[in-house]
């Protein structure tokens, strides 16, 4: 194995480009609206731009370029945490081994079906299952609670996907995971910048920089197609993190044809037990955050960028516009919170404590389509699969669709006020579809679910 993110290249290349032109800014901005995305070298050069006027057309063209291959749908999520028992000793961490060695709590089945009952209730169909690494969290385990997720049903609801964040595994168990039959498996290098993943991982099976790097490679040989990787920002310099995750990409197509599903942007918050988590080694401002989400779209158009609630709500709102497209809501950090059975403590602060349903408000009226679609999963709308449809732009003719038809049957079962406030917004959004056979299949499938029909999808 090999540490294909290149530190020294990184370093050049931020080098090299220092001081960019806005000229030359322009060009690469350009360029992007092909999307095709840009090169390493092309990023470096937005990332050292500090020319508002430049920094507003990255902004610009990182939402045109979303909306011209994702339209203008949010696709929303929850975490539910499993446990918080960890045997690392991260040192940004809230469940790093120290703070909750006499307060550890990994989740029952019977615990796991109330925080899924209690998720479902609020209107959810996708989750992000989220485990610390103890040996207890096991392929077994795992199993066990996917199918458990899967199983739960609340009335006409029940979660019809179910990502993943867990610890690196070999592939005779991402194997057993992929035939869960997972979603996405997710997992973040924390830091690309090898001194500084050392200092603060100092003990725990994380600790290993280059096992962490390469399990997006043993998932993808068992057979797992949709990955997601990210960075937590705060730990190093953003511009190298963000360049460090264009080479994990660039490694990801060049070896597996197919780069990754997501890319999360995460920004450290305040953890309990955590001095590091409350004065980051290397804050980032919000306007870079603007500026990294923006650049991730443009440098990778096809990826879907999710956005936690550790940001605050006015933030998020702004951040929305610049080429999000998943975003979580109403979380929880803590094991056991959604169903109120709970003392133990969170991997970090939420910022954005705005329940599902004020969100999804939110979202309609700043003209985003919230959706809950799980349609490209169950139809093996996959790796190769999906990055066909993806890359030149036309997976929005499945996404827009099939977000009106989820956004309608949770606005028929759990927030039936909104769904006549907004009955012009959806009307519109109706007729936005291009093509007039698949528009009038829409309505028809719409007006299924009015009467009582549920999960129709393209």
């Amino acid at each position: 194995m090999r540490d294909f993110t290149n530190e020294d290249t990184i370093n050049d290349l931020l080098e090299k480009t220092k001081n960019p032109s806005s000229r030359l800014a322009e060009t690469i901005i350009q360029k992007s609206l092909k999307l095709k995305g840009i090169g390493p070298e092309e990023v470096a050069v937005l990332l050292n731009c500090e020319d508002g006027n430049v920094l507003n057309n990255v902004f610009s063209a990182a939402r045109q370029i979303k909306e011209s291959i994702y339209g203008n749908r949010l696709v929303l999520f929850a975490p539910l945490y499993l446990s918080n028992r960890c045997v690392n000793e991260c040192l940004y961490c809230g469940f790093r081994r120290k703070s909750v060695k006499t307060n550890g709590r990994v989740l029952t089945v019977k615990e796991v079906r109330d925080e899924v009952n209690a998720l479902i209730a609020q209107g959810h169909k996708r989750l992000l299952l989220v485990a610390a690494e103890d040996p207890t969290i096991d392929i077994d385990y795992l199993e066990k609670m996917i199918k458990t997720v899967y199983d739960t049903e609340v009335g006409h609801g029940s979660i019809k996907r179910v990502n993943i964040n867990v610890a690196p595994m070999d592939v005779k168990d991402f194997t057993r995971l992929k035939n869960t039959g997972i979603g996405t498996y997710q997992v973040f290098q924390e830091t690309y910048h090898r001194e500084s993943y050392t200092t603060l991982h100092p003990s725990g099976p994380k600790s290993d920089f280059m096992k962490r790097l390469y399990a997006c490679d043993l998932a993808q040989k068992a057979g797992i197609d949709d990955i997601g990787i990210g960075v937590l920002f705060g730990l190093y310099d953003y511009r190298f993190e963000v360049l460090a995750l264009l080479f994990h990409v660039k490694h990801l197509e060049n070896v597996f044809g197919v780069g990754p599903h997501t890319i999360s942007v995460p920004r450290l918050e305040p953890a309990h037990g955590s001095s590091i988590a409350s004065h980051p080694p290397y804050p980032v401002s919000d306007k870079e955050m603007k500026k990294i989400i923006a650049i991730l779209r443009i440098a990778v158009p096809y990826t879907g960028i999710i956005l936690s609630t550790r940001e605050n709500a006015t933030l998020r709102n702004e951040l929305f516009h610049l080429g999000v497209s998943q975003i979580s809501a109403g979380s929880k950090t803590v094991p056991g919170s959604y169903s109120g059975n709970t003392s133990a403590e969170g991997q970090f602060s939420i910022s954005d404590n705005r329940s599902l349903a004020e969100v999804i408000e939110d979202l309609a009226n700043m003209g985003f389509l919230p959706s809950f679609c799980t349609s490209c999963y169950r139809t093996g709308r996959t790796g190769e699969n999906f990055m066909e449809l993806a890359k030149p732009g036309e997976i929005k003719n499945f996404c827009q669709p099939n977000a009106l038809l989820t956004f309608e049957e949770y606005l028929l079962d759990y927030n039936p006020k909104l769904a006549q406030e907004i009955k012009d917004f959806l009307s519109s959004e109706v007729h936005k579809i291009p093509d007039q056979k698949v528009r009038e299949m829409t309505s028809k499938k719409l007006e299924s679910i009015v009467q009582g029909k549920r999960d129709l999808y393209f």
